[in-house]
């Protein structure tokens, strides 16, 4: 290797250690990594900027905005509604809720149809008696695998698709992955059906509504001059025995008592801040307990009613503190209390550093469903969202159209990007959605990580990194034959994929994948293929994919769950589409 590949695999290495340890947006990451690559001449600018002006890029982005203008219409759970009802089994109901998920999300965008279902799930969880655990898992997983089963059912597939025109090969159809991903969507459902929901946990703690669920959240509640319990200490106050809540910690000024002594006193302006059940926070903030929420929780004589949120992946709030979110002024709420699994939080909660998949009640003012219905911020999960206000018609004409796009693809009649931007135009044409909805649904986050993916791959082949560990790949599997190599780069893109996003694993593996092919002299579409069904099968870890940190939360999932569900469904997986690509195209 000369010197640029060996400064490449560094910065892959510096890249892997970055995605794994969050040390800052995934997006900032491939940044900071391409941009070394650009000051070490490993690329030009021109190549580490080629990735915008890839098709796929471009695809990646009116898709985004075609699957958030149906999420507006809240399209999916309303389907959903239609199919199931409390006379159905559990497994009955698994079944209903896997097919449904798995096929829009062959479509559409997964994360918010996740989103959207999780209400749904709840509330029949709730009329049954069973768990959300029981539940939330089979939901993610749906979604997985029925991304995998077109071309545009994530975003994996589109930037593998860019890393294969640029590479010189033939796109591919929006259909060409169905021969695997179909097969994929029956054995996991299948597997859940029979085995895999035997492995759930059932932790009866998180059954019915969210005010009943056991969970630890941080609440800060301040004491009003007045209150009966300044001059008390924590023991007069009887703040040691409040049935389902802890105080953590008193913040006073600049001074933080912690841990609290039962002869610690109170005064006037205390911040008292407290961990405990959710159901007891109303008790606490009461008339007659002498606390009151912070001043920005307040909203006069307005009817607020306390609901519950999601932080996802891309939102624009992850990595800033409560206070500079402007959440009052965004959403007409205020967050009371954040909760993040398997993690005691510290401090003010104005002074919490938001993060992906963290848990937060808020107090919601009477203009908050308007303004959330239109935000990617936040996903609601408290209850099921009513359909009074869906506009059937406008909701169909979406719907349809869409659904030509996709034929008039499939039939090669007209491409994809020009009828989805004919799509997209008409939307706005029609008063369908507003140019603003349009700009807010573009998630620039993922078009910056499938961009520089794009130029990493790039990187591997120029510098002959990809060519050297193909070497090593094909030298290692030769004595076994193809299968082999083909299931050695399964292997190393899916192990890749669990710890850092998809969409980086693919981009490193890739261009190794094209290396083996060409090595062996064989199709290279299998090898593609393969890298694609790789990096997107996350089912080992709740960090691996966004749907999975989405329901890791609420569904009050350890990190061994998604392991011990998911290791039978990763191998079953893997073997489907080893033995389907290796008969299909070998």
């Amino acid at each position: 290797m000369d010197v640029h590949a060996l400064i490449l695999a560094a910065s892959i290495f510096l890249l892997i250690i970055l995605l794994y340890r969050e040390t800052f947006h995934p997006a900032a990451s491939f940044t900071v990594v391409v941009s070394l690559l650009v000051i070490t001449g490993v690329l030009t600018p021109h190549q580490a900027l080629s990735g915008f002006s890839n098709e796929q890029i471009a695809l990646i982005a009116l898709l985004l905005v075609v699957s958030s203008i149906i999420k507006n219409f809240r399209v999916t759970g309303y389907i959903f509604s239609k199919f199931t009802d409390d006379s159905l089994s559990y497994r009955s109901f698994l079944l209903r809720l896997m097919g449904t998920v798995s096929f829009f999300s062959a479509f559409l965008n997964n994360t918010p149809i996740v989103a959207a279902m999780i209400p749904y799930v709840y509330n029949w969880g709730k009329k049954k008696g069973i768990s959300p655990s029981k539940l939330l898992i089979p939901l993610s997983y749906a979604a997985i695998l029925g991304g995998t089963v077109t071309l545009i059912g994530t975003s994996t597939n589109l930037v593998v698709n860019g890393l294969a025109v640029s590479a010189g090969l033939k796109p591919l159809k929006i259909f060409d992955f169905s021969y695997v991903g179909v097969p994929a969507v029956v054995t996991g459902i299948l597997y859940m059906l029979t085995w895999g929901h035997r492995l759930l946990p059932d932790r009866k703690d998180a059954v019915s509504a969210f005010f009943e669920k056991k969970k630890e959240y941080l609440v800060e509640t301040v004491v009003p001059p007045g209150s009966v319990i300044v001059g008390k200490t924590v023991r007069e106050a009887n703040l040691r025995n409040l049935e389902g809540l802890f105080l953590v910690e008193i913040i006073r000024d600049d001074e933080r008592i912690t841990p609290v002594s039962p002869d610690d006193f109170i005064k006037e302006n205390d911040v008292l801040i407290f961990a405990g059940e959710t159901e007891k926070i109303i008790e606490l903030v009461n008339g007659e307990s002498g606390f009151s929420l912070p001043p920005v929780c307040s909203f006069g004589d307005d009817k607020v009613e306390l609901v519950e949120a999601l932080i996802p992946q891309n939102s624009s709030l992850i990595g800033k503190k409560v206070k500079e979110t402007n959440f009052r002024g965004r959403f007409d709420a205020a967050i009371v209390a954040v909760h993040r699994n398997g993690e005691r939080l510290k401090g003010k909660i104005g002074d919490i550093v938001l993060k992906p998949g963290d848990l937060l009640l808020i107090l919601a003012g009477k203009n908050f469903w308007d303004r959330v219905s239109d935000s990617d911020d936040i996903y609601v999960i408290s209850r099921v969202s009513k359909f009074i206000n869906i506009e059937q018609k406008k909701a169909v004409m979406v719907l349809l159209g869409f659904l030509t796009a996709i034929v008039l693809s499939a039939f090669k009649i007209v491409p994809l990007f020009e009828s989805l931007l004919v799509l997209i135009s008409a939307f706005v044409v029609f008063k369908i959605a507003s140019y603003s909805q349009i700009k807010r649904s573009l998630d620039l986050n993922i078009i910056i990580i499938a961009a520089l993916s794009i130029a990493v791959g790039e990187a591997m082949v120029n510098t002959g990194l990809a060519r050297f560990i193909g070497d090593g790949v094909v030298a290692v599997s030769t004595p076994f034959g193809v299968t082999a190599a083909l299931m050695a780069v399964y292997f190393i893109t899916n192990l890749l994929t669990e710890f850092v996003t998809n969409l980086a694993a693919a981009s490193i593996t890739f261009p190794v994948a094209l290396e083996v092919a060409r090595k062996l002299s064989v199709e290279p579409k299998a090898f593609v293929l393969a890298v694609a069904f790789a990096a997107s099968a996350s089912f080992l870890t709740p960090i691996g994919y966004q749907t999975n940190l989405l329901v890791y939360g609420p569904g009050n999932y350890r990190f061994k769950d998604f392991f011990k569900v998911g290791l039978p469904l990763s191998l079953i997986y893997m073997f489907v589409t080893i033995a389907v690509l290796r008969s299909v195209f070998l």
